[in-house]
């Protein structure tokens, strides 16, 4: 039998594998996912809290991401680069800011308003959670110069800002250079062999 310590060790290097916990989902093990919301959802509802959401609200959309990597998983043994606990966080965002934009259709188009089943609700999750992973994996291959500017236009940062931050000359050398960076982005999206995919759902 082997050492208590060297079994913890083990077991530290599998709870630092993605996948680990991925199937722990699968699987339902109790273990597994208390471990994850005791690692996570704390600061998952600080997120929630801080952008117009109540703690209901946050457990909703922990329950949601949980669910939402399951149904993936089991369809497509896809693979996590960072960290479980960084991965779960971002899909927690990415399903609350949508749940803020539905509400925003839902206030303006009051007789419009669609109630969707839960699993086309869950597919659609899933690939605005992909086309998501697509754009930040690309936004990671263009020129640093160009990430740098690209999420201070992505933050709603002013050109008079940018301007300040990078050094530009004008205004206009920063509109410039966006331009340029944001067609970089999108030249490697579009030749990238998930995007036709992506669009054509």
């Amino acid at each position: 039998m082997l050492p208590i310590k060297i079994i913890f060790l083990l077991n530290l290097t599998y709870m630092n594998d993605p996948s680990f916990f991925l199937e722990g989902l699968i699987s339902n093990n109790e273990t597994v996912v208390k471990n994850i919301y005791e690692g996570s959802f704390r600061k998952v509802l600080s997120f929630i809290a801080n952008n117009n959401g109540q703690k209901e609200d946050a457990e909703d959309i922990f329950q949601k991401a949980l669910l939402q990597l399951v149904v993936r998983y089991k369809k497509e043994r896809f693979v996590i680069n960072t960290s479980f606990e960084a991965y779960l966080f971002t899909v927690c965002k990415n399903l609350w800011r949508r749940e803020l934009n539905k509400s925003k259709k839902e206030v303006t188009n009051l007789t419009i308003v669609e109630l969707k089943d839960d699993d086309e609700d869950i597919a659609r999750a899933i690939v605005e959670q992909k086309r998501w992973e697509l754009f930040t994996e690309c936004l990671d291959k263009i020129s640093d110069n160009c990430r740098v500017i690209l999420k201070l236009f992505f933050e709603k940062v002013s050109y008079a800002k940018i301007v300040e931050k990078l050094h530009y000359n004008s205004e206009t050398v920063a509109r410039q250079r966006v331009f340029k960076c944001k067609n970089k982005l999108k030249e490697l999206i579009r030749k990238d062999v998930r995007y036709r995919e992506l669009t054509n759902i």
